[in-house]
């Protein structure tokens, strides 16, 4: 029997996210722990739907069901709801790359469209994270590979309410500066080394930046997210939001 990820505890947790209950008029489907257990194992190994192992089900069938879900933004959603709560005294945003498989590259509209680009490192894409000050996952936009940061950081910032932003100085510019300081946050990005007249900021309150990189370490053991092989941006946005929703249930 393939290895399980999801204890009692967790299902309790996630169930009333999932789709098919019966409780949900003409949304009745299948045994949804088993079908969450198949999805987080692609998450997991980064294989190929056909090689799901047969005791989860068909994998035409279970991948039909994924794209469903996708569609109906259930990942996503369940992320959000899970991580409604952030402990935000200060919240740190960055980017991490990360390189996209042959199978992955194939989708209608061309790779610009599905968040994917050619950058340094090749063909990849970009997760823009936004964590809280426990290093949680908060929120997460994803871009072609050589995007640059600031690209999708207003997105992220628009509703934002903490006391510092902690970023490297990628993002020092003066509109985010300014933006940030017309949402009471004190911006802590240190200064570009070309800056005329450079930003101070708070080098000890800095240092605790290093949490966000450990975010994207636990984040990138699952294979299926290391080395993206999903053609659309949905689909790998909806095994992050699920990834993410195991670390932050454990």
């Amino acid at each position: 029997m393939t290895r399980r990820a999801l204890t009692d505890a967790h299902w309790a947790i996630i169930e009333p996210f999932c789709l098919g209950k019966h409780t949900d008029p003409g949304q009745t489907g299948g045994d949804a722990r088993l079908f969450m257990e198949a999805v987080l194992w692609i998450v997991r190994t980064g294989a190929q739907w056909r090689e799901l192992p047969a005791e989860f089900g068909h994998w035409n069938s279970v991948f039909k069901r994924f794209r469903r879900w996708v569609k109906a933004d259930v990942f996503y959603n369940m992320f959000r709801a899970l991580s409604s709560a952030p402990d935000l005294e200060y919240a740190m945003i960055d980017g991490s790359i990360v390189k996209v498989h042959r199978s992955g590259q194939g989708a209608k509209g061309g790779l610009f469209s599905q968040a994917i680009g050619r950058s340094r490192g090749g063909i990849t894409t970009k997760i823009l994270a936004l964590t809280d000050s426990l290093g949680n996952l908060v929120d997460f936009r994803l871009m072609p590979g050589q995007a640059h940061d600031l690209r999708a950081v207003p997105d992220l910032i628009e509703r934002l309410c903490a006391d510092h932003l902690l970023a490297d100085r990628a993002l020092d510019a003066d509109w985010l500066r300014y933006a940030l300081e017309k949402q009471d946050i004190t911006p802590v990005i240190p200064p570009k080394s070309n800056r005329r007249f450079p930003a101070n900021f708070d080098k000890e309150t800095y240092k605790w930046r290093h949490l966000i990189e450990n975010y994207f370490g636990k984040l990138k053991e699952n294979r299926g997210i290391a080395l993206r092989s999903c053609k659309t941006d949905q689909s790998f946005a909806a095994f992050i939001s699920i990834a993410a929703t195991i670390i932050q249930i454990r």
